[in-house]
């Protein structure tokens, strides 16, 4: 089954589902037909979503999997409560209610980047037997910082912004991200500085970061637990990474039983959309290897 770009826009594969009476979770979906589903779970920075970190990745991946690429609770157009367990915990508990939602059984594949990375590996601990392999980019929860500053420049821009939630924080933020300067655009940071505004969307940011020093912080900690996982799992990283950076892959490298990494240079934050066609074409040839 093929399809092109120019055929998926944002309102072709933009979809609901009431996961439960109080979460409904909004989510693209794109490839039906193919045999294999995959999930997208996009990063937590301000103004995040689904559609905002995979517009261009959908389509191509499209060609050979049933793509549903989800905004996470507190993101996008999904719902935004501020009551919640340890983020990851959340997340990966309304990814199980949604597929079930959809009738989704066995397992699917994982491709997360950053918080959405972290929420991949939560899920798969979690659910083990819903959970195919993972393809995490700089991916939250995992990545321990060895040599590099902690916490890093990513992380103080996003609490910057958290705290003087203002265009030019953001912007910060956002130039931090990449390699290439030339990504950030008026109208990208216009379009993420609307989204992530709001009244509710600077509410859910507080929540789900507040989650990370509650009662069950330690729930996010997935590096002490990595060592669980087994499935293959696929790490890539931007050499340039100024969120969670290169040296923090040490760790899980190590941890997890059957991982590769894969090291972009020229590449910050966001492989996915910095190194599009190499990406694509790499996360499609680990998903599709017939290796167990």
């Amino acid at each position: 089954m093929t399809t092109t770009e120019e055929a998926l826009t944002f309102e072709s594969t933009s979809k609901f589902a009431q996961v439960r009476p109080d979460l409904k979770l909004h989510y693209h979906e794109a490839g039906v037909g193919n045999d294999t589903t995959i999930v997208l779970l996009h990063g937590g920075g301000p103004g995040a979503s689904s559609w905002s970190n995979f517009a261009r990745n959908i389509p191509v991946l499209a060609e050979k999997f049933h793509v549903l690429a989800v905004d996470q609770p507190g993101y996008g157009l999904s719902d935004k409560p501020t009551e919640h367990p340890q983020y990851f915990v959340h997340s990966a508990s309304a990814l199980k209610d949604l597929l079930d939602t959809l009738d989704i059984g066995g397992r699917v594949h994982l491709l997360g980047n950053s918080l959405g990375g972290g929420a991949a590996v939560r899920f798969a601990l979690d659910y083990p037997d819903r959970a195919g392999r993972l393809v995490l980019m700089g991916p939250g929860g995992l990545s321990v910082n060895l040599f590099a500053p902690d916490p890093t420049e990513g992380v103080k821009n996003l609490g910057k912004f958290g705290y003087q939630p203002t265009r030019e924080n953001l912007e910060s933020f956002l130039r931090i991200m990449v390699f290439d300067q030339k990504l950030i655009t008026d109208e990208l940071i216009d379009e993420r500085f609307a989204a992530a505004s709001t009244p509710e969307s600077l509410a859910a940011a507080k929540a789900m970061g507040k989650s990370f020093s509650s009662a069950d912080f330690e729930l996010g900690m997935l590096w002490r637990e990595a060592y669980k996982l087994r499935q293959r799992v696929l790490l890539i990283w931007g050499r340039e990474d100024r969120v969670n950076p290169l040296d923090g892959a040490l760790v899980a490298l190590k941890m997890i039983p059957r991982a590769q990494l894969h090291v972009f240079g020229g590449c910050g934050h966001w492989a996915q959309l910095e190194k599009f066609d190499e990406f694509n074409r790499l996360a499609t040839d680990f998903l599709l290897d017939g290796g167990k």
